[in-house]
């Protein structure tokens, strides 16, 4: 396998095992994967256009439906991984197959545990005085659950991005694309808390170094207020929170059309995904709450 492919899997690795926590089987069964997809390709995957993944579904039709579903989920991660670290412009992956079969709901957290997260935010901030560092934590919270950023979006925001007068900011999103997000007033103003300890020089508003805060460190971060609020820090992630946030809107009766355009989903079928959460939430609602549940209902 040449040099780059082997170069750029090992880089998506490290940031799987960093950001997303995964296993080490998870790991391995990535690896193996992506190099065997290189060297079908001739060492060319991390450059494969459209045709060549197409070329690639071929080669697996032999396979058993769930393998060719987690060879292209892995595939998909990859190439994700190359748009968000600007290593590519395009994302060649809806090339892929897509096997019927049932799709994991994603991770999320109750309201309640929101709220303890912000709980465990409020009681650092009542320190006297403020730690900047929490004042930088307050700003990357409300700013991943009020407006569903992703953690690359977030971290690299410019440092100017959040307006205090203006409730919206405009943001370059997967592939490239602009799109318009609502920040809450609390997300505006724990920004402007926080711009206010950043050097007028920076270009970023989460500066780190010479750059900006690494989706590591932001993973790190929000694990470690998880734990803080009593909250199992596995649990918790940039993404769960993400996620948390188009869950809760949809149950306040967000319409799914804004909700994907706030999430910046290229395909509604990607947002659709948080009716069927919302869905599981009803079906265990009723499950405990409905009067069947705990015995036939007497008749007068």
């Amino acid at each position: 396998m040449a040099s780059e492919d082997a170069r750029l899997i090992e880089r998506f690795l490290e940031m799987m095992a960093a950001e997303a926590g995964a296993a080490p089987n998870t790991l391995a069964a990535y690896r193996t994967d992506l190099r065997l997809a290189s060297d079908l390709l001739g060492s060319n995957l991390a450059v494969a256009d459209a045709a060549a993944l197409a070329r690639l579904g071929e080669a697996w039709m032999p396979l058993a439906r769930s393998s060719v579903a987690r060879k292209a989920a892995s595939l998909r991660r990859f190439f994700a991984f190359l748009a968000d670290e600007g290593l590519r412009a395009d994302d060649p992956s809806p090339a892929l197959p897509r096997p019927a079969r049932d799709r994991p709901l994603p991770r999320t957290l109750s309201v309640a545990e929101v709220d303890a997260l912000f709980a465990a935010i409020a009681d650092r901030l009542a320190r006297d005085p403020p730690d900047p560092r929490d004042l930088r934590l307050a700003a990357l919270v409300e700013l991943l659950y009020g407006s569903g950023l992703r953690a690359t979006e977030l971290v690299s925001l410019p440092r100017l991005a959040i307006s205090p007068d203006r409730p919206f900011a405009i943001l370059k999103g997967k592939g490239g694309r602009d799109r318009l997000v609502p920040i809450s007033d609390r997300a505006r103003a724990a920004a402007a808390a926080w711009r206010a300890q950043v050097p007028a020089g920076q270009p970023f508003l989460f500066p780190s170094d010479k750059r900006h805060l690494t989706r590591v460190r932001l993973f790190q971060l929000v694990r470690a207020l998880a734990a803080a609020a009593g909250i199992a820090p596995e649990r918790v992630s940039p993404h769960v929170l993400r996620h948390a946030f188009a869950t809760h809107l949809l149950a306040g009766g967000a319409d799914l059309r804004a909700l994907q355009a706030m999430l910046g989903h290229a395909d509604i079928a990607t947002t659709e995904i948080y009716t069927h959460v919302e869905a599981s939430r009803l079906v265990a609602l009723v499950n405990s709450r409905h009067p069947l549940v705990d015995g036939p209902v007497r008749r007068a």
